[in-house]
């Protein structure tokens, strides 16, 4: 099915005049292209490092949204035009020009799966997605198989490989291990698949916990093993009490640079003396911040491992 795609040029300063007008009209899932910078608290928010850039001094803006089907394209823009001669007293509407374009009626949010492979980690993890199949493997690897969702993390970014990398390494029998920022579930997994004594999940989206026993569930983990609630650690005082104090072994976090810095004041409590914590998702431009604030908070850096741009920083209670 090809649904009719139209897109407004008009100024950042009109966006939520239009964005409302268009909403009385009917209109859905309204998409907005502007230079607006977004503020620290909105970053924080959406978890990202690096921003893209952006031209300040260009504020115009194009508002894209669709047509239902047997609507009429010139009587839908004409009432557009109608209401934008009612807002452009109030505010500058720009050109108002309005493009028409046709867009495939696309599965966007399982397009992406045909291009997540098998794909082998290091010499024995080989991680697939669990509706691939897969060959050319032998009876010494483990495998771990991922259907991510809606949650982040398939394995195959360079900050999950070094934590994995930091896993096999420090995870035994006896290990009771904590994931913060657990996303689809893939350490948790794999700590489990490693031989931890238990396992402990938490994920600031709920989606996650889904994904993340659902996974399990496939790579035939135990509930006795791995627990996953959703929840901020670092100010949510609930969720500390839930996840417990002076507990664990191994701690693994691959978030970001933002958030492992305030995680390093608040994870300490949460660690048997001589615990290690594995920190990784560190772009390398932030690489000092986080070592300064590992250190600051009571904890020795063990080793610092980097691959591509990304950084993991190993550190011991």
């Amino acid at each position: 099915m090809k649904w009719t795609k139209l897109t407004l040029k008009t100024m950042s300063e009109a966006e939520e005049l239009i964005s409302n007008m268009l909403t009385d009209l009917g209109f859905e899932g309204i998409e907005i292209v502007d230079n607006v910078p977004i503020t620290e608290e909105e970053k924080k928010a959406m978890f990202i490092d690096i921003l893209p850039e952006v031209d300040e001094e260009d504020k115009t803006a194009a508002i894209s949204f669709y047509l239902n089907e047997g609507e009429d394209v010139e009587e839908t823009i004409a009432k557009i035009q109608e209401g934008l001669d009612e807002l452009a007293e109030f505010v500058d509407v720009g050109s108002r020009k309005i493009m028409v374009s046709e867009t495939e009626d696309v599965d966007w949010i399982n397009n992406w799966k045909e291009f997540f492979k098998p794909f082998r980690v290091d010499d024995n993890i080989v991680i697939k997605p669990t509706w691939e199949p897969l060959n050319n493997v032998s009876n010494k690897d483990l495998i771990i198989e991922i259907d991510p969702g809606t949650a982040f993390g398939t394995g195959a970014h360079e900050t999950t490989k070094l934590c994995i990398s930091g896993l096999k390494k420090y995870v035994n029998s006896e290990t009771k291990l904590l994931d913060v920022g657990c996303g689809s579930g893939i350490l948790s997994i794999i700590g489990a698949k490693l031989g931890a004594f238990s396992v402990f999940g938490t994920d600031i989206d709920p989606n996650a916990v889904k994904a993340a026993y659902e996974n399990a569930k496939v790579n035939h983990i135990s509930d006795d093993v791995l627990t996953i609630i959703s929840g901020d650690i670092i100010c949510d005082e609930s969720i500390q009490k839930q996840v417990g104090f002076e507990c664990y072994d191994v701690v693994a976090a691959n978030i970001l640079a933002d958030v492992i810095i305030p995680l390093s004041a608040e994870i300490g409590k949460h660690m048997k003396p001589g615990g290690v914590f594995i920190s990784s998702g560190i772009i390398n431009m932030k690489k000092e911040q986080v070592k300064e604030a590992i250190l600051k908070n009571g904890f020795q850096i063990l080793e610092i491992n980097e691959m591509g741009d990304w950084v993991s920083i190993v550190a011991q209670k």
